[in-house]
């Protein structure tokens, strides 16, 4: 137990500012280091995530998740949304973002039991009173009301194909609503096959923002998906066909 408290996140106030503008004050410091030594803990009995050594946990789990905000206007940032994170696994992108934006209600949707218990463990140890954690399939929650069409903002950290991504969040978001997709390596030809899908589930891309990590030099490209119409009834098709049958 001593290991897990002596890892501390290194100090990164000027690396947040100059590459997203924004910074945590204090207490938000503190909850991410919360977060790291509840999930170094975890990892001791559950595979979390094999990112651990404290500058990697800060730019692949802190800075990535928070990455997604670059391409968002300053509306989304200040206004109260209602948010979903898909597949967060051990809660990435949304944690991070809980902490980042207390005016945001954030829910965590992840289809492996175990992975939301830790969720919302950790959100009950946090006091993050804007985030709760549910386990569902995609596919499935996103046809039933209450959640079809609810939300501001759906955020995807690389699950699949971008396509299946799309299909997965765009149901989720209400017209005028936005999703946004974490993806690593993209090209013209992501880009040309997203587009179709993208039509048929009733959005466009209106934003495909490419950029590389601040420590370690990686590639990473934000899409966002702008939701112009109400997604067709059929969409999202049933448990398992989206990733067998991408758009």
């Amino acid at each position: 137990m001593s290991q897990i408290r002596t890892n501390k996140l290194p100090q990164m106030n000027q690396m947040w500012q100059q590459t997203l503008h924004w910074q945590p004050n204090t207490i938000q410091e503190q909850l991410f280091q919360q977060v790291y030594q509840e999930i170094l803990a975890g990892n001791r009995q559950q595979n979390l995530t094999r990112i651990t050594t404290p500058e990697d946990f800060w730019e692949k789990h802190l800075w990535d998740s928070l990455s997604g905000i670059i391409g968002l206007d300053n509306n989304y940032l200040t206004q109260e949304l209602q948010v979903i994170d898909i597949g967060t696994g051990a809660g990435f992108p949304g944690i991070p973002l809980t902490i980042a934006f207390p005016n945001w209600q954030i829910t965590l949707l992840d289809s492996t039991r175990k992975k939301i218990a830790f969720v919302n463990s950790l959100i009950t140890k946090l006091k993050l009173n804007n985030a709760t954690g549910v386990v569902a399939r995609a596919e499935a929650l996103g046809r039933i009301p209450g959640d079809r069409e609810t939300y501001d903002l759906a955020l995807i950290r690389a699950v699949s194909k971008a396509s299946v991504c799309a299909e997965y969040s765009l149901p989720f978001v209400k017209v005028g609503g936005m999703a946004v997709l974490y993806r690593g390596h993209w090209n013209d030809e992501d880009t040309d096959s997203l587009k179709s899908a993208v039509a048929q589930l009733g959005g466009e891309i209106e934003l495909l923002y490419p950029w590389e990590t601040p420590v370690s030099k990686g590639v990473r490209n934000c899409v966002y998906l702008r939701k112009l119409s109400a997604t067709p009834q059929k969409f999202p098709r049933a448990v398992g066909i989206p990733d067998k049958q991408p758009l």
